[in-house]
């Protein structure tokens, strides 16, 4: 996939200025912020909005991550949109083909168009006497305050400037390059060294196989063995469904039997898990026998604690039966210049060494909220229907599934603030906030035990023991809801008529609303 008509939308769209005052501000042009952007535009077009991106370009996570092999680690059919198709059977997409989806798909209905780079949004603070947003933009022309009535936070929930560091000893000692992967040099080469890749995550399962064999070796040293599990490259029904239906009927085909299988394996692990570690163990088997399946791929909690890594048609066993990778288990003693040397004593020889030990949340993405001039703390409140928070009116942000597909939960939470926005059109409503009808008995938002996770629990919101508290992991059941949900009753409706000075707040409004900001 490529896009000519997106080429030059970062310069175009940078030299466009910006109003004063916008109906909705999106944050972020990745996967979510485009697909928000549309939600906006076909289901609220009585509203105009804007999309706000820090970096010099679309793409997000896709722009940013240059590693090789990077690749989406979703079935693309469930991770791209619901409403423009994806070409191809590849099931298991490349970082570059995904961007290039998400520019064709923002270029092909006009949403590049509403799109401000290197914008970032510093401050946000909300007003409940003018029901209003104003933010602080950091533009290359310098600060510039915009106002708005209603926030999309769609700039996922981890740092793109500061990585996790481990704390590696030695580190500073090492001979060699030190390149962690979300900052990859693109004029690194890696022909004829050894390479160790410190992590066993998804981006460490990527960039091994993808180096294997232009290196002299590659080695994945892990602390503890990640569940893996191998996959096909190519969905062949998809292949056959696009032969033989229409193309949209094809995608939304492929689409809901991926779901129902992503659905029924989820479920299968976590209902039956001493079956489920056979099943991977055996997977790994087949490739690499059982020995190296205890050894290496035998992690000690249960299958998706932490989410479960998959390998394109096992590249990644096939690497290390070639004997072009190796996998380690075991820690660090510390780095000495000619490589990382192991608790059990071992020598590691390294000419290059990359830190893929993970991410940091930066949940609000460096953002100071407040409500009538009080700080937000996002960590005390609680997310309502995985969109809303308490305390903060007139405020959506998005938090994708960690069993599935994050842009599935993204489009649910997209049409949720639709829908939102609808009701505050019908109700005249100047905002609205989630309440509960009661106590909610606190729990963590991501059910996940993965480090990044834990590192940074408290930045996250949290979720209720009930509906619609409850965050259900389970998109059939979450969609069903948000398309069908009698939002009026979860939300407390602040009506325009109620404020101080309202009817020169409407005469504004009405003015800012008829004013084009693309």
């Amino acid at each position: 996939m490529t896009s000519s008509s997106s080429t030059d939308a970062a310069p175009a769209a940078a030299a466009r200025p910006l109003p004063d005052h916008v109906g909705v501000v999106v944050i972020g042009a990745g996967l979510s912020g485009i697909g928000a952007g549309y939600r906006l535009q076909t289901e609220c077009p009585d509203r105009d909005y804007l999309i706000l991106e820090g970096r010099a370009s679309m793409g997000g996570t896709w722009d940013l991550f240059r590693y090789p092999g990077v690749r989406s680690d979703s079935d693309i059919f469930t991770f791209g949109f619901t409403f423009r198709p994806w070409e191809g059977d590849q099931a298991l997409a490349d970082g570059p083909g995904i961007l290039a989806y998400i520019k064709e798909t923002a270029a092909e209905f006009g949403i590049e168009e509403r799109i401000r780079y290197s914008t970032k949004v510093r401050e946000a603070a909300f007003d409940t006497g003018t029901g209003r947003w104003t933010l602080v933009l950091e533009t290359p022309a310098g600060r510039h305050e915009l106002t708005c009535d209603f926030v999309v936070g769609s700039h996922g929930y981890y740092s793109y400037d500061a990585p996790y560091d481990a704390g590696l000893t030695g580190l500073a000692d090492f001979a060699g390059e030190v390149v962690h992967p979300q900052f990859w040099p693109g004029d690194l080469s890696v022909a004829g060294k050894k390479v160790v890749v410190v992590g066993s995550g998804a981006t460490a399962v990527t960039i091994v196989p993808s180096i294997a064999g232009e290196a002299a070796h590659v080695t994945m040293l892990q602390r503890t063995p990640t569940y893996i599990a191998a996959l096909p490259r190519h969905d062949k029904l998809a292949g056959l469904a696009q032969r033989f239906l229409p193309e949209m009927a094809a995608y939304r085909a492929i689409r809901v039997k991926n779901i129902a299988y992503q659905a029924g394996t989820y479920a299968f692990f976590r209902r039956f898990p001493e079956l489920g570690k056979k099943v991977l163990a055996s997977g790994v088997g087949r490739h690499l026998g059982a020995e190296a399946a205890a050894d290496n791929f035998a992690p000690p909690y249960d299958p998706w604690d932490q989410r479960l890594c998959v390998v394109p048609d096992g590249d990644l066993f096939k690497a290390i039966k070639r004997g072009e990778a190796e996998v380690v288990t075991d820690t660090i003693d510390t780095i000495v210049p000619e490589g990382i040397r192991l608790a059990s004593g071992r020598l590691l020889e390294a000419d290059v060494i990359v830190t893929a030990t993970g991410l940091n949340l930066d949940v609000s993405a460096g953002i100071e909220m407040s409500v009538d001039g009080e700080p937000v703390d996002l960590g005390s409140q609680f997310m309502w229907r995985g969109a809303m928070v308490t305390g903060v009116p007139n405020y959506v942000r998005v938090i994708g599934y960690t069993n599935a597909s994050w842009t599935l939960r993204a489009d649910v939470t997209g049409v949720l603030a639709t829908r939102v926005l609808n009701l505050m059109r019908e109700r005249d409503a100047a905002y609205v906030v989630p309440e509960p009808d009661g106590e909610l008995e606190p729990r963590p938002l991501l059910d996940l035990a993965s480090g990044y996770i834990k590192r940074s629990a408290d930045q996250l919101p949290q979720q209720g023991h009930r509906r619609p508290w409850l965050i259900t992991q389970s998109y059939p059941i979450d969609r069903r809801q948000t398309l069908h949900g009698e939002l009026d009753r979860e939300l407390k409706v602040v009506p325009r008529a109620s404020l101080a000075g309202a009817s020169s707040s409407a005469s504004s409004a009405a003015s800012s609303s008829s004013e084009s900001v693309a």
